[in-house]
């Protein structure tokens, strides 16, 4: 149905590409189509007794639509509605198209409704519809279907036969040759196509319409003045004619076929009659023979003599290999015959074959079944008659063959049970005796089925009444009766063997026991007695009380560890009275341990001597600590109090900043600090002389202070130069401001700035504080000239800038300005009216100290572009002033 509705979808159910309704109103077209799809719902209608006249209006109720569906596609419709009414129209043909769509196809654009007003075109596109999907679809050649089947079925039909080139379902036909070829490849004898002409397509026509009609049961779909009348015949009406010609030849086919397989049946049948007859014959005969040949195999009278006997086994011997095989053929192919008979009659529809009574193949196996009970009986019988009279000479000798190999076996065996080796073994030994006294049972019990062999031997040679059964009988009950006495002696060794093994295990777990205990407790011992000689160093009075702690623990422990002592040396105790108890012979010490009683006992008595030593020595250990501890905390107490003195001392620097007063003032004041520190000097003798104390007793650190003696040395030294150098620094300020003339103001304002931008107040400004500081007084320079002072102030570069170098830096800056003022007057007086100076007119007319310092200075300006090498009076005033003191 999917292949159905994509072929209709791409070929036929596309409005826009095939079926065109605009082309109906062709009138040509219309009437062709009329005539065709009326004349193909007739050749369907009429097979139920009825036609249309008129396409579009006999369909309009839709009750011979829904016949027409009933007969091309033999199936049951809904239930019409007989009703007159429009609605019941309507619902009548939507049943017709509820019907076909669920056949998969699609129907576009057509409605119940325009079929019941008697549309035209729609009535005509259902039926073509109808016509692909009944008579089209189905037809299939060469992996093609629909239209494209159609067509190739055409070409192949036609192709042998000259001016016919079927290529389509419009002009191909035109000249009617194709119809004609059509009919005379399937019924040449209906037309003589060799008077055909290809001019004359009327009478072609004409010609395959009445011969279709009359012969093939097709009816005249189309008039042939039509298509000739035509440009391009209707193709639609064209397919549905030749899809009967299709159908019609079909049928045809299969009717040839029909009688060929009637002839094929009937031979069938012929060799099926064979087969009876033979089925019939054979069986007869197997059963026949059978009949003749149980009573030979029911004689069951028997031979005195073997030769006898073995004569009738070479006769039934003979039967199995030359008379018996041949209808073992027989029956099985009685089997196969009727097996393929049956076979043959049910492919062929026909009854199954009943062979006559007492013949079937059930009768036939059931006799075969009694023919193989009886043969089987007859040969048991034989078997068992030759078998009784071998037997008895054999069973004689297997019993006087067994019970010498077994009287052999038992000789010396109760002797060997009746040792007692297992009173003087050790352990070991005990266990390896029982191994192979186990071995010995399992050798015991293997021969305990020759002594049953040897007992049912006796039993049948009795039954079989053997001429010597007294001697027989009296041997085997002797070894019976030995057989007996070994295994009530095999028990008692048992029980004896394993009562000692349990004697020496239960010492062998004590003597375990005593070794798992003896060997901790020894360890614990030894390392007691290593700790308590071990010799110790401590360095504070919470370490020694830790050991003194640790040794009263280990003490309280000893009243335990003398019950454990003494539970390991009952131990040793409970084996001396097993081994006295039961007269155990002991060969030999405890295997798991070399830890005697002897030696606990040694090295407890050990111990017990040194605790005392131990008590003694962490005693004096702790009077030593205590003392140390003293000298600890009179350091500490000491050093508290030094070493926060000396901080606070250290602050001298930030101090000497921060002094008002004249420089003597300030230099008068730190003499008398220095002196103030150097009086301090005998508290730090008397700390040297405790910690040469603390060194003396090995003491090495002290909670008490977090200071060291060589903190404080260090701090004291540093104390001592810090004074040194602030007293040589303001020593230096007054040699500075003697000799540069700088007032005690001027110094107090140097003061105030450089404490000011020392922010980290470390008697120090780094270059960005400096920086600031500079341009806070007036300076402003780019960072050439920045460098330049840098390099007077901080020659070293180490980032910093002192109060001594900026107080140089400060002086040399004060007399420059004074000579730049007095070097602008005579700038004044030199210039006159031309308002500028030349270098040369400064070294000529200035002293040379002024005239260095202005050519110095005024070098990075230029002067008046008429005047290279000169400078006017604002050039000349910015060299000396800067741009601030314009």
């Amino acid at each position: 149905m999917d292949h159905y509705d994509s072929q209709q979808t791409n070929d036929y159910m596309q409005p826009e590409e095939d079926w065109d309704r605009d082309l109906l109103l062709d009138p040509a077209w219309e009437k062709q189509q009329r005539k065709t799809f009326t004349a193909w719902c007739n050749s369907h209608l009429r097979k139920a007794g009825t036609q249309i006249e008129n396409i579009e209006e006999d369909f309009r109720d839709g009750l011979k639509l829904m016949l027409l569906l009933e007969v091309i596609s033999g199936e049951r419709l809904a239930k019409p509605e007989r009703g007159k009414m429009r609605v019941h129209k309507i619902s009548n043909v939507n049943k017709a198209l509820d019907f076909i769509a669920s056949k998969g196809v699609k129907l576009v654009s057509i409605g119940a409704e325009e079929i019941v007003d008697g549309n035209v075109k729609m009535t005509l596109g259902m039926i073509w519809t109808i016509i692909l999907r009944f008579a089209i679809q189905d037809i299939s050649v060469e992996e093609t279907s629909a239209k494209e089947g159609l067509l190739l079925w055409c070409q192949r039909k036609t192709a042998p036969y000259k001016n016919v080139n079927i290529q389509n379902f419009h002009i191909s036909w035109k000249d009617g040759l194709g119809f004609c070829a059509l009919i005379h490849r399937h019924r040449p004898e209906l037309i003589d196509y060799g008077k055909l002409r290809k001019d004359d397509p009327l009478t072609n026509l004409n010609t395959a319409f009445d011969v279709a009609e009359k012969y093939l049961d097709i009816p005249k779909m189309l008039d042939a003045e039509d298509i000739v009348g035509t440009a391009r015949p209707d193709e639609k009406a064209i397919m549905t004619y030749v899809s009967s010609f299709y159908h019609a030849f079909s049928g045809a086919q299969k009717a040839e076929t029909a009688a060929n397989r009637i002839c094929k049946v009937l031979a069938v049948n012929q060799e099926n009659e064979q087969l009876m007859e033979d089925y019939e014959k054979l069986a007869s005969d197997l059963l026949e023979w059978i009949r003749r040949t149980i009573p030979w195999l029911e004689n069951r009278v028997p031979e005195n003599t073997m030769h006898a006997m073995q004569q009738k086994l070479e006769d039934f011997r003979d039967y199995r290999r030359l008379h018996k095989p041949p209808k073992v053929q027989e029956k099985c192919q009685l089997e196969i015959n009727f097996n393929t008979l049956q076979t043959k009659l049910r492919l062929s529809n026909r009854p199954a074959f009943m062979p006559s009574e007492g013949r079937m193949v059930s009768d036939i196996n059931n006799a075969w079944g009694c023919l193989e009970q009886v043969e089987k009986g007859y040969e048991e019988w034989l078997l068992n008659e030759i078998r009784r009279l071998e037997r008895l000479d054999h069973l004689a000798e297997k019993f006087r063959q067994k019970a010498s190999i077994h009287e052999a076996w038992t000789d010396g065996k109760e002797a060997m049970l009746r040792q007692k080796d297992y009173e003087t073994a050790t352990l070991s030994e005990i266990k390896a005796l029982l191994k192979k006294h186990e071995a010995f049972e399992s050798d015991l019990a293997a021969h305990q089925d020759r002594v049953e062999q040897i007992a049912a031997i006796a039993q049948e040679l009795n039954e079989l009444d053997y001429y010597d059964s007294p001697s027989v009988n009296a041997r085997c009950q002797k070894i019976c009766d030995q057989w007996d006495n070994l295994g009530a002696l095999t028990q008692k060794r048992r029980e004896a063997l394993e009562r000692t093994e349990k004697l020496l295990e239960t010492i062998d777990q004590l003597y375990l026991e005593y070794a798992k205990r003896a060997a901790p407790f020894n360890n614990w011992m030894e390392g007691a007695m290593e700790d308590l000689q071990d010799t110790f160093i401590v360095h504070t009075i919470e370490e020694i009380q830790g050991l003194t702690t640790a040794h009263e623990q280990f003490k309280a422990t000893l009243p335990d560890a003398d019950k454990e002592r003494l539970a390991i040396l009952g131990i040793h105790n409970e084996v001396s009275k097993i081994v006295q108890t039961y007269h155990v012979n002991m060969a030999g010490t405890n295997p798991y341990t070399t830890i005697t009683p002897q030696e606990i006992n040694g090295k407890w008595d050990h111990v017990r001597q040194l605790v005392p030593r131990r008590d003694q020595a962490l005693t004096e250990e702790h009077a030593r600590q205590q003392h140390n501890e003293r000298l600890r905390k009179q350091f500490g107490a000491q050093a508290n109090v030094i070493g926060p003195w000396i901080q606070t001392k250290m602050e001298i620097g930030r101090i000497s900043i921060e002094m008002h007063g004249t420089l003597e003032d300030q230099l008068s004041h730190l003499r008398q600090y220095e002196k103030s520190i150097v009086n301090y000097k005998p508290k730090i003798d008397q700390l040297e002389g405790d910690h040469q104390l603390i060194q003396e007793a090995l003491i090495f650190d002290n909670k008490h202070t977090n200071y060291t003696m060589e903190h404080i040395r260090v701090g004291w030294e540093q104390l001592l130069t810090t004074i040194a150098r602030t007293i040589n620094e303001v020593e230096n300020q007054i040699l500075t401001r003697d000799a540069k003339g700088i007032s005690q103001e001027q110094m107090n304002e140097f003061r105030a700035s450089f404490n000011h931008f020392d922010r980290k107040k470390t008697g120090m400004m780094d270059t960005d504080d400096f920086r600031a500081c500079l341009i806070s007084m007036g300076y402003n320079m780019g960072e050439a000239e920045f460098a330049r002072i840098m390099s007077i102030v901080d020659p070293n570069r180490l980032g910093v800038v002192t109060f001594q170098a900026f107080i140089d830096f400060m002086s040399r800056e004060t007399a420059d300005t004074d000579t730049a003022d007095q070097v602008m007057a005579s700038f004044k007086i030199l210039a006159g009216d031309k308002n500028y100076i030349t270098m040369d007119e400064l070294r000529r007319e200035l002293p040379p100290d002024q005239a260095e310092y202005c050519i110095a200075r005024m070098a990075p300006y230029t002067g008046p572009d008429s005047v290279p090498g000169a400078l006017d009076y604002m050039s000349f005033s910015t060299a000396l002033y800067g741009e601030s003191d314009l």
